[in-house]
Order: C-alpha cells, then structure tokens, then sequence
C-alpha cells in the first residue's frame, strides 16, 4: 500500500469544534503528503466561516465540496444523501473520516457502498460528542443509541477526543465491537505562546456558539449575581453566533446589563483573548473543546465547567472547575477577579499541556489508526 491517501472528511456544519478539529487536521496530513478533501454542509456557517475556507481551498487537492445537509433526520435527508455520495464517490477516497452524527453516518453508509465497488476504503468516525448528548431514557435517546450499535458494524475505527467521550459510549451504546482509541485535540506550536492583552478589556470574556448547550444563558445571569458581590459593576464580551442569540440579547435587556455587555460575532480565539481578563466556559456539555486548550496554552486564566472531557485537561480538584450553575460561577467569578493574578498562577502547566495536547501528536496518532484501519 503507498504511503499517500486520499483523504476525506465529512461532517455537518462549518464552525465550532468539529470544524476547527478538520482544519488542523487536513493542515497536518497535507503537510504528511496526503491528498486531502471536505465534505460538508452549504447552509451553516458565516463570514467567518468563509475566510477559513478561502485560506483552505488552495492546499486541498481534493477540493471542499458543500452541498445542504439538515440536522435532524427527515424528509430532505434522501435527496441531501444522494447528493453527498455522488461527491464522495468523484472522490475516491482510501479514508472516509466522518465528524458528528450526521458526517459520522454518511461516512459509514457511504464507505460501505463504495467497498461494494471498488476496493477497500477505510471508514473512522469521531463522534465529537454529537449524539451522545443525548438522554438515554427518552425516546430520541434510545433511538439514536440504537442506530450508533447498528453503525458500529459499518465502521473499521472509532476516534474519542475525550476518555469522557468513550466512557460515555460505552454506557450508552455498548462496548464497541471494533477497535477504537483516544486521540485528544491539538493546538499548533504558534498557539502555546501567551496572548497579549488588550488596553481596553473587559473583565470577562465568553467565546463560542450561541446555543444552550454552551451555557452563554448561565454566563450571563453569573454576571449579574457577581457585581453586587464584588460591589462593582462588571464588563464582559461575548463572541459567537448562533440561533439562540436573540434569546440572549433579551436576555441582557431583562437583567439591565446592555451597557455591560458586548456581543461580537465569530473571531479568531488568539484575537479575542485580548478583549478580556478572564475567560469563562459555561458549557451544559462538551466532548473535549478546543476553546478550553487554546484559553490555557495561551497562558490566560480561565472558569470552566466540569464536563465531558475538560476535567482531563485541568489537575485533579483544580479550583478552576465548578459546576454548571450561576450561582456557583458567580462565586468563582468574584473570587477570581479578587486576585486575578493569584488566581492565573492555578491553571495548568504549559509544557505539560503542550505533550498532550499537541497537533502533531494528534495528527500521528490519527495517521497510524487510518494505516491500522486499512491493513485489517
């Protein structure tokens, strides 16, 4: 077998994690001399988004193809799934990677049809959270849940970003049937360098989606509770985009905070750390994000939630960890901005966080499960 691939990555939607996840990685495989391509759906993302493929297109040799693909499951997804094999089999992938739910199920069902075909293809999925998520009791839980066991028999490998992530698979799938292994998010070397701070910036900074899931909502009544603690009023920024934004502007209206806070849409993180003092990550749920790496390579000072997978990025008991609940994010929020720079000296050493959690190591150890995956 040559030591090139032809490389394609499929998911749903252009931002966040997933996205940022695709993108490191094609930069190292191309860099590795792979020939690389992405699959992905035309209907989400924005300007930013935009840029990012543009800096993309040229060192993709396989192109970045867009096509409509909906979240849910419904009427569309046949017509939306006839389209996306027609790409992949142009294509003519060895690895067919897919990101999330829906790139995960694409990529299975289409690597399969394509084994019938032609010759071997090898299919990894990196749930990346995704369906996980989901409530084992209810219904759309058990349902999904039953579609990932059915799955697993379509799949050479699966890929975890977090050991929280496989635990969580296990509990709620089963114990997969093939091989599988944990691949944690890298950074670039460029980003274990500390962020230079803005003149101007405000006491508290979030960086993210606009969804629940992410916990803006709790981020936003923790600011209200943590003024009248530290018996000022507090500043913030918000960066990020998505459908639930209108919420969180009425929101902010209702608590009297609009002169306090500022919402800004998507940006590089490196470019918004210089816009607050301390980052906050309130999320309800989380596979193992990005945003909490690049925050503490950065050497800034952080709150985060104690889910998913970024517990395995912090020390055992590390004060910076608290529950998803305003009330307790209040308390951490006052606590910190007492003796922020106290409070910066508890965040994780960077030389250690830069031997886990780089994207070379990713990129490697990516690469050997893509090679095991096609010589089973």
């Amino acid at each position: 077998m040559a030591d090139t691939l032809r490389i394609v990555h499929c998911f749903r939607s252009p931002v966040g994690g997933i996205f940022r996840h695709v993108r490191d990685l094609t930069e190292a495989q191309v860099a590795a001399g792979h020939v690389v391509g992405i699959v992905c759906d035309s209907t989400t993302g924005g300007e930013f988004e935009e840029r990012l493929f543009e800096q993309m297109k040229d060192m993709l040799a396989l192109g970045i193809h867009r096509t409509p693909m909906q979240r849910h499951v419904g009427p569309g997804d046949l017509a939306s799934a006839r389209r996306t094999y027609r790409i992949i089999k142009e294509l003519r992938p060895d690895v067919l990677h897919g990101h999330g739910a829906k790139g995960g199920a694409y990529a299975r069902l289409f690597g399969s049809l394509l084994r019938v075909s032609r010759s071997r293809v090898a299919r990894l999925y990196s749930p990346h959270g995704g369906s996980l998520h989901y409530d084992e009791t209810t219904a759309t839980g058990k349902l999904f849940f039953a579609l990932e066991r059915s799955m697993a028999y379509f799949t050479d490998c699966l890929l975890f970003v977090s050991d929280y992530e496989r635990r969580t698979y296990r509990r709620k799938v089963g114990e997969p049937p093939i091989p599988n292994t944990l691949v944690y998010n890298g950074l670039r070397a460029t980003e274990f360098e500390p962020a230079i701070m803005g003149p101007d910036a405000a006491d508290l900074l979030y960086i993210g989606m606009m969804r629940d899931l992410k916990g803006p909502d709790i981020f936003i009544d923790a600011m209200a509770v943590a003024g009248p603690k530290l018996g000022r009023a507090l500043t913030a920024v918000m960066v990020g985009d998505g459908d639930d934004l209108p919420r969180y502007h009425a929101q902010v209206k209702r608590l009297g905070l609009q002169a306090h806070i500022r919402f800004l849409p998507p940006m590089p993180a490196r470019e918004a750390f210089a816009l607050g003092d301390l980052v906050v990550v309130p999320s309800r749920a989380e596979a193992m994000p990005y945003i909490v790496l690049e925050t503490l390579a950065a050497a800034r000072p952080m709150i985060a939630t104690a889910v998913g997978g970024i517990p395995e990025i912090f020390a055992a008991g590390s004060p910076a960890l608290i529950r998803p609940d305003p009330a307790e994010l209040a308390e951490k929020i006052s606590e910190a901005l007492t003796d922020l720079t106290a409070y910066g000296k508890l965040m994780p050493d960077g030389a250690d966080l830069r031997a886990r959690f780089g994207a070379d190591v990713m990129a490697a150890e990516i690469e050997k499960a893509y090679f095991a995956a096609l010589d089973r």
